[in-house]
């Protein structure tokens, strides 16, 4: 069944002079590094749409049908960036590896959400490109690997295209559930539905593969992995929360829409959550304060990244207050 009210616990809420204004209730996951629960809020069994939290699992996918890609052109196949002039550059490089242009991409036209970078455009005339959406790297690398097996691209979201298919069935493997529930994800590619418990052992079983390791799909995992941690800036964009995270703490950490956020930590304890009001704005303090809580990272290192996000809250201009965890 799909998540609703009574699956969901308090994880965090909006102080204001020291009055609560807003809560944000959800639930959450820890998996410990051998993949046992360690902790769960509110019922991770419940389905729900992990939108572009997704996207590592689409990636190793699109790596298993034989893309070619490495550093930062891996990285950005599983990013959401914000659509600064080097994420469009290296987007541009995969199709041009794959002999396409970014006339080939499904994805809708967009704004950058970077503000420089957007107000460059405008001021240069510029117009929304499908090369500027924060998901064009994924889509790249999909039309990679249909070039790549010689599948047809003009169609490659239909569901039931091979690729669709393929990734489909990957990610029925890495979750260790069948998928039964189709939706479409913001950017025209198809997203499933899953458990917290579901999404989260896949995310761990990625962010823990080795790149020795004797089989392939484990391989290409660790290979991800690595260029995600080499090239931060690329999954967000710089001093955006999962690039802060990762550039900080060394996590392998990915955000999706509506308030869905996975993260792994270098000693492989996992977690997982989805806030039910699908807002994003308290996800990476719900998530760093529970690898701490697991003794996954210290409380110092926690505190100094909360301290680089966007977490203050402001009246007349000064911090009054702070959206915070309460996990």
């Amino acid at each position: 069944m799909p998540l609703t009210a009574p699956d969901a616990v308090e994880l965090a809420v909006v102080e204001r002079n020291g009055f609560i204004e807003s809560r944000h209730h959800g639930v959450a996951v820890v998996l410990s590094p051998d993949g046992s629960e360690h902790l769960a809020l509110g019922d991770p069994s419940a389905l729900f749409l992990p939108r572009s939290s997704m996207k590592p699992l689409q990636a190793l996918a699109c790596l298993s049908a034989g893309a070619e890609l490495s550093g930062e052109r891996l990285a950005l196949s599983m990013a959401s960036h914000c659509g600064t002039d080097r994420h469009v550059e290296v987007a541009r490089g995969i199709l041009q590896s794959a002999g396409l242009t970014e006339d080939d991409l499904g994805c809708p036209a967009a704004w950058p959400s970077d503000p420089q970078t957007r107000d460059e455009l405008v001021r240069d005339h510029g117009v929304p490109s499908p090369l500027r959406m924060n998901c064009s790297g994924k889509h790249a690398a999909m039309l990679l690997t249909c070039v790549t097996n010689g599948w047809s691209t003009a169609d490659y979201l239909d569901p039931q295209h091979p690729l669709q298919i393929h990734i489909r069935e990957v990610i029925e493997r890495l979750v260790g559930e069948r998928l039964t529930t189709t939706a479409i994800d913001g950017c025209g590619a198809p997203v499933y539905a899953m458990t917290l418990t579901g999404l989260a052992r896949a995310i761990q079983r990625i962010a823990t593969s080795s790149e020795r390791s004797p089989f392939a799909l484990h391989r290409s995992a660790g290979a991800l992995v690595r260029a995600v941690r080499e090239n931060p800036w690329t999954i967000d964009g710089p001093g955006r929360a999962d690039t802060v995270a990762i550039e900080r703490l060394g996590v392998f950490a990915k955000m999706g829409a509506e308030g869905v956020q996975v993260m792994t930590a270098q000693d492989s304890t996992t977690v997982a959550l989805k806030m039910l009001d699908g807002s994003n704005r308290a996800g990476h303090a719900v998530a760093l304060r529970l690898l701490e809580r697991a003794g996954a990272l210290e409380a110092s290192a926690v505190a100094d990244t909360l301290a680089a996000l966007p977490l203050s809250v402001l009246g007349g201009g000064q911090p009054v207050g702070a959206i915070r965890a309460v996990v």
